[in-house]
């Protein structure tokens, strides 16, 4: 009977044991359950807008054109002797280009000459007969008038006999001869018997619309951009192969007559070009310093969008964690990102990667973009 009791006794202790190893398994899995995590949604790789200070600059095409240019015409006609300087060559003021014959002038220049004392001396003695009354007023004036004319022609046959020695005036690479030796020219004739170009430095003329003028003067008006004193004038330069060219220009002007034909006016800037790597006519490209945006926002272009009207949108991810489709206003491209006139604002985080599986209103767990520094 005894055996029965312990019998029984251990069958009911491992019967308990087994009800409280279930009811334990039964309440740790509905906890596990309670706590388990619920689904994020898609993983999405955004990056995080900061209101950054950004220099504005625009680029325009623009032609190069000489510093100064001088079309060398004859003053005096006559036949050119010689050519005194080489094709191509720099040239410095002063430098002679070319000798026209100057027998003629020298011959007129010692008859007049040759008067001259005569004539000096007429006039001083009718100034004394005049103090005796030995000769009348009118006498002494015509004598007088004949040698101030003498000496008149004199000077302008010396400055003709000047004349024949033809000379640069400026510094500069002269071009090719319109003339060889033997050649009769003309004075002041339309021909240029060469041209001279200053090239150091030298100008870079830049069309700009008054579209971008306008548009300019408001965001300085409106508070959008501010004045850079220190860089506003200076202007950077590429050149028709994509490369930067080595030296900064100096903004000189702006042109105030806008061209009806084009909607433009010239901005005028100065490049120094010792090297000669400029040449008149030449196409380059000009950045401009328009201004500094002081609270600029960049969005990358891999997170912004067009629909099909052409209307840019970016997918961010707002603070409850859902997809959120915000319209947005460009200015221009800066780099790889563009500048954000309106639509997002400093702490926006915009979607970057991943955004096939982003929807409007659909949450999504927002990792933050790392870029490939490769």
């Amino acid at each position: 009977m005894k055996s029965k009791i312990n019998y029984f006794n251990f069958r009911f202790a491992t019967f308990a044991a087994m009800l409280t190893s279930i009811s334990f398994l039964l309440l740790a899995s509905g906890c596990a359950k309670k706590n388990a995590p619920q689904p994020e949604g898609p993983e999405v790789a955004v990056v995080e807008m900061h209101h950054e200070s950004v220099t504005i600059t625009t680029e325009l095409p623009g032609r190069t054109a000489a510093f100064r240019i001088a079309e060398i015409r004859p003053q005096v006609s006559g036949l050119i002797q010689k050519r005194l300087f080489t094709e191509g060559a720099e040239i410095k003021t002063g430098d002679m280009l070319y000798q026209i014959d100057p027998a003629p002038f020298q011959a007129a220049y010692d008859r007049v000459e040759a008067n001259l004392p005569a004539l000096k001396l007429r006039a001083e003695r009718y100034k004394e007969a005049l103090i005796d009354k030995a000769v009348s007023q009118q006498e002494f004036d015509d004598a007088d008038a004949t040698l101030k004319q003498a000496q008149a022609e004199l000077e302008t046959a010396r400055i003709n006999l000047d004349y024949t020695r033809v000379i640069s005036p400026i510094n500069g690479r002269i071009g090719t001869s319109n003339v060889t030796e033997g050649a009769i020219v003309t004075a002041y004739q339309s021909m240029p018997l060469a041209t001279i170009q200053q090239l150091d430095p030298i100008y870079v003329d830049i069309p700009q619309s008054t579209t971008e003028l306008l548009r300019l003067r408001r965001s300085l008006e409106g508070g959008n951009l501010n004045h850079d004193k220190t860089n506003q004038n200076k202007v950077k330069l590429i050149l028709e192969d994509g490369t930067p060219y080595s030296s900064e220009g100096i903004l000189q002007f702006q042109d105030i007559t806008v061209d009806p034909t084009t909607g433009s006016v010239i901005l005028r800037v100065i490049f120094p070009n010792p090297n000669g790597i400029l040449l008149p006519g030449m196409f380059v490209r000009a950045i401009i310093i328009e201004g500094i945006n002081e609270k600029a926002i960049l969005a990358p272009q891999q997170g912004v969008f067009r629909n099909p009207k052409g209307e840019a949108y970016a997918l961010i991810v707002n603070s409850e964690s859902k997809v959120e489709q915000r319209m947005l206003a460009l200015d221009r491209a800066i780099g790889d990102k563009w500048l954000v006139s309106s639509g997002l604002n400093s702490g926006d985080r915009v979607i970057v990667e991943g955004v096939q599986k982003a929807r409007p209103g659909t949450p999504v767990q927002a990792i933050l973009f790392k870029a490939d520094k490769n």
